[in-house]
């Protein structure tokens, strides 16, 4: 498993642009695409729109396969700092340090612009 350096350059774009969602970690069971909003994506947008959303890349899986690309941080819309949460806990579980350190950089980032003055609040989705 590696860092999909494309989806985290693209992740701080979106939280620059203020596209996220200042959720709790719990929110994320709730907040993540399904399979259905998934598989819908792909049809849309196509595998490499997909894999802008998922911070892991397992090369031992097809390009075309959705397995192939893990620890989603975001809706297809904005990013959730629950998605990121989740990405950095399961990152850090499973020893991908690569993948953690990016999505705790995402988290530091998002918990900034949450404990902002009330100026930031306009950059909340």
């Amino acid at each position: 498993m590696k860092l999909n350096e494309r989806a985290y350059d693209y992740a701080r774009k979106l939280i620059a642009e203020g596209r996220f969602v200042l959720d709790d970690r719990d929110d994320w069971s709730e907040h993540q695409p399904s399979p259905q909003d998934e598989n819908r994506f792909i049809e849309e947008h196509g595998m490499d729109e997909y894999a802008l959303w998922r911070l892991g890349i397992n090369e031992d899986q097809p390009a075309e396969n959705k397995g192939r690309y893990r620890f989603p941080y975001g809706d297809f819309e904005a990013v959730h700092r629950c998605g990121v949460l989740a990405a950095e806990s399961r990152a850090g579980q499973y020893k991908h340090l690569d993948i953690e350190r990016a999505a705790a950089h995402m988290h530091g980032m998002l918990d900034a612009l949450r404990d902002a003055p009330t100026g930031a609040s306009s950059r909340r989705r």
